[in-house]
């Protein structure tokens, strides 16, 4: 029988991947936007458990090449095929199916869970890796979740054992670049220490997404989350900026916050402005603009840094630059799933009227708006 454990979350641009737990939960874990991981503890796999489980998807993706005469191509076996595996290793269907999709992928890509993969101790990072790279030589990129905190604590010499040994690509939950608004929300990280971090993870050779919140220090430091956040990236010059917009989840602390009237959440089109004026203060840095998350209103804000700066900045003004009515009956029918990018937006007697029907049952379309994210999260 094989089987591997798997973590809750992985991000999107990981969606090819297969998922390798190394930890369980978050070692902090008391981010105040966060839902994930809470209520649970935070404990650490050994290196024997981890190789198991590599072990155990090396055996799936072999028992899954033998019913293919050897040829590894995952598109050509069925579900009877998937069900004499199944019986024949005593493995559950759900392990095969998730091995068979990586492989019709490629084999690639491999992301390390769960919140912060580097905690773990730099010799066993190595030899989990090490591990990796030698039953599947086929993966080009391997990337993990952590925290500034994490990354500050490792020598250079560590980053680099660890790079060296195959790991590609770090994500770090920035969030905002503002102490004040890291302190509001608990990161428990200062501006600098995301600097000196990020700096450490170039340094050493990886690829780097730096994740920015728009909206997350609320109307109350809405400026102030937007100009310093881009001072912290341009001091860093990640390859990746990744926009994942605020949403106030019920179970929260900034759902509780929001509430109490101690934090004041901004509004669609204020959330805009914000995005817009960070990426405007973006100067000497080379990053690849990424607004890939489901909750960003304009998910058509993408491109490389310096070169497409209009080509992002562009579909926020024109946003921007619409009336209030126009802008709502966007809003509604992006947040309702009538259409997914702005590009696709065209003025639709339909979109008022649902527009229309939104206002009149929650007063506004933002109410409106926090109420079905509420409601879908």
């Amino acid at each position: 029988m094989y089987k591997f454990e798997l973590g809750p979350i992985r991000p999107p641009s990981e969606a090819y991947s297969i998922l390798l737990r190394v930890t369980r939960n978050c070692p902090w874990n008391k981010c105040e936007f966060c839902p994930v991981y809470k209520g649970e503890k935070f404990s650490m796999r050994s290196v024997d458990e981890i190789k198991e489980d590599i072990d155990s998807m090396y055996n799936i993706a072999m028992a899954i090449n033998d019913k293919v005469a050897g040829s590894g191509n995952g598109r050509m076996i069925d579900d009877k095929k998937i069900n004499e595996i199944s019986l024949e290793t005593g493995t559950d269907r759900s392990y095969i199916q998730q091995i068979l999709f990586w492989m019709n992928y490629g084999m690639k890509s491999l992301f390390l869970q769960d919140a912060d993969a580097m905690v773990v101790k730099p010799d066993n990072m190595v030899e989990i890796l090490n591990h990796i790279k030698s039953r599947f030589p086929s993966i080009e990129r391997i990337t993990c979740y952590s925290r500034s905190k994490s990354i500050v604590a490792k020598t250079p010499e560590q980053l680099k054992r660890i790079r060296e040994a195959g790991l590609n690509r770090i994500h770090i939950g920035m969030e905002s670049g503002s102490d004040a608004v890291l302190k509001l929300i608990n990161k428990g990280v200062t501006a600098e220490e995301h600097i000196s971090s990020g700096k450490k993870i170039v340094e050493a050779g990886f690829e780097l997404s730096e994740y920015y919140m728009p909206g997350i220090g609320g109307s109350e430091y809405t400026e102030e989350n937007a100009i310093e956040t881009a001072r912290v990236l341009n001091a860093i010059n990640p390859h990746f900026i990744r926009i994942r917009t605020t949403t106030p989840v019920p179970g929260t602390g900034l759902f509780a916050m929001m509430e109490k009237g101690e934090w004041t959440p901004l509004g669609e089109r204020d959330k805009v402005t914000e995005l817009r004026n960070m990426l405007a203060a973006l100067e000497g840095i080379t990053s690849s603009i990424q607004s890939d998350h489901m909750m960003n209103l304009i998910e058509d804000s993408n491109g490389t840094l310096p070169k497409d700066r209009d080509k992002i900045l562009k579909p926020l003004d024109r946003f921007l630059a619409m009336d209030e009515d126009d802008q709502d009956s966007f809003i509604v029918a992006r947040r309702t799933g009538n259409i997914r990018f702005f590009a696709d937006y065209a003025k639709n007697p339909s979109y008022d009227n649902l527009r229309d029907r939104v206002k009149a049952e929650f007063g506004s379309v933002d109410k409106a708006v926090l109420a079905l994210a509420s409601r879908y999260l």
